[in-house]
């Protein structure tokens, strides 16, 4: 089998799906994650003095020293401008990275209609630039941008675009269905004529409008494509990218392609939720491989099939991507996940042992509450290292108390009153205190590390970066659960807490109350 590079667009097309708006932190959470997955490139954005958010990313990014190359992404040149004054390729080499992906224009009706300039000079554009970008930076990927209308409009142009960014010097030529409307064999034939008249790397960019973006991308790979594009979930503009939480299984699992390494294969489906709840959106429990729902079963044949004979009802063994098989009516789904959580933390445990399924049992429970844990890793190990007896919690909190009001002409004001108790202490030891903070959970916050701080004082380094609020189930109004996620750091690491009520302040509290537990519990484990 041939290599195949990873390219992961989340952080700027996923970006570009309705309802979504990444923050600088959830991108940087989120390029960690893909590098932990294996991706060999992660795309961050499109710098410019219009995005800071995006400009910001590759200042950041270049700290974290991960193994993944970081592309910056933007287009050529505009009509007329001389290569090197063009803002457009100065915001590219001014991020530092080695790569620059870039689209040019593939179909003569945009040249001519929407950028308003000539074919010819439309050719000299992607030329010249994919040429700058190369000195510059190292390594140019170019995006053919609407190529499979274009090559269907005018094959001969559509090639000429490929041919003049090669002479450029690019390293990857991807073929980009940006309209998302092709059918698979459509797809293969262009990919294959391409393959005959282009002789340079070729990779495949495709939106799913037609529903069918991972599977060209797959039969492209098949055919001979070395790089490919997609993103975590199909985030993306309109029906979204190709998924690479399904093209990555497909291709390694099915066709015996070495992407990703066994152990990074079994993150795909805590990834795929990890960016799901980053993103602030609902998983779908039906994505392939990743989904809830991709290898449940209900009472009756299936699940009476399943249990005899595993692949008769079921395509691969759902553990090689970190899945598990449920029954809706069995105890036993997600055991052996659980089991290899739990032996992190305790070395020796079996499947039978009665704490793996008091575990299970507890999170089921929580779960059928609203609880999701993939991004809130710290909840999830607090709760585990409770059932193993290695952590009682150090404080209870015995009552807290939230008022707001509002003067006439001013603005909403906030105050939180808080009572804890120290556990195991022979006197008995209360904190009463009380803080302001802008809105309800800031002074809730403000006041609980006031109180924790005259008993723990490691508690001021814990620094709140993320917090997210999702309601469940809308259909109940303003009675609806809503599942608050909290992400928090102090000097040495990065924590996620979760917690779900009908009222947002309890859900607030509850993962506010995780998130400072978990940082006495990880101090007294390094102590």
């Amino acid at each position: 089998m041939h290599k195949v590079d990873l390219y992961d667009t989340t952080l700027r097309d996923g970006n570009q799906a309705l309802g979504i708006s990444l923050s600088l932190n959830d991108k940087l959470r989120i390029a960690e994650k893909l590098d932990e997955l294996g991706m060999n490139y992660i795309e961050g954005g499109w710098p410019n003095a219009g995005n800071a958010i995006d400009t910001e990313f590759y200042v950041k990014i270049k700290t974290m020293k991960l193994k993944a190359k970081i592309a910056a992404f933007g287009s050529t040149r505009r009509p007329g401008n001389k290569v090197e004054n063009d803002p457009f390729m100065l915001d590219l080499v001014s991020t530092g990275v080695s790569v620059a992906t870039i689209f040019g224009k593939s179909w003569d009706l945009h040249v001519e209609k929407v950028i308003n300039t000539t074919l010819e000079e439309n050719l000299a554009m992607i030329n010249d630039s994919v040429r700058f970008l190369k000195n510059k930076m190292g390594e140019v990927v170019y995006d053919a941008e609407h190529f499979f209308d274009g090559y269907k409009a005018n094959p001969a142009y559509a090639i000429k675009t490929l041919e003049a960014a090669v002479d450029g010097g690019a390293d990857c030529i991807c073929l980009c269905d940006t309209n998302g409307g092709l059918l698979p064999d459509e797809v293969l034939s262009i990919f294959k004529d391409v393959k005959s008249k282009i002789k340079a790397k070729l990779g495949i960019h495709l939106h799913n409008d037609s529903g069918c973006a991972e599977a060209s991308s797959c039969l492209c790979v098949i055919e001979g494509a070395e790089h490919v594009q997609g993103t975590m979930n199909g985030l993306g503009e309109r029906c979204g990218n190709a998924n690479l939480c399904t093209i990555i299984p497909n291709l390694q699992i099915k066709r015996g392609f070495d992407l990703i390494t066994p152990d990074q294969l079994k993150m795909m489906r805590s990834a795929s939720i990890y960016v799901a709840e980053l993103a602030n959106t609902i998983p779908n429990i039906r994505h392939p491989y990743t989904g809830e729902a991709a290898f449940s079963h209900k009472a009756g044949a299936h699940a009476d099939g399943v249990r005899k004979v595993r692949e008769s009802f079921e395509h691969i063994n759902p553990e090689i991507v970190g899945n598990n098989r449920q029954f809706v009516v069995s105890d036993q789904a997600g055991g052996s996940t659980i089991l290899e959580k739990l032996s992190k933390f305790k070395d020796g445990l079996d499947k039978k042992d009665p704490v793996v399924k008091k575990v299970l049992s507890a999170i089921k429970d929580k779960e059928a509450a609203g609880y999701q844990y993939e991004a809130a890793d710290a909840s999830f190990e607090l709760l585990a290292r409770k059932e193993l007896s290695q952590f009682e919690e150090p404080f209870t909190v015995t009552s807290f108390r939230v008022l707001e009001w509002q003067r006439e002409g001013g603005n909403a004001q906030s105050e939180a009153t808080i009572h804890i108790k120290k556990v195991n202490n022979k006197d008995g030891e209360f904190e009463h205190t009380a803080a302001e903070g802008d809105g309800p959970v800031n002074a809730l916050d403000n006041a609980l590390r006031k109180a924790l701080e005259a008993f723990y004082p490691s508690i001021k380094d814990v620094k709140l970066d993320d917090y997210k609020v999702r309601v469940l189930d809308g259909k109940d109004g303003t009675d609806a659960k809503v599942r608050v996620l909290i992400e928090s750091s102090d000097k040495t690491s990065r924590w996620g807490t979760v917690g779900v009520s009908t009222d947002v302040i309890e859900a607030s509290w509850l993962a506010l109350i995780d998130s400072l537990m978990y940082k006495l519990m990880k101090d007294s484990l390094t102590k």
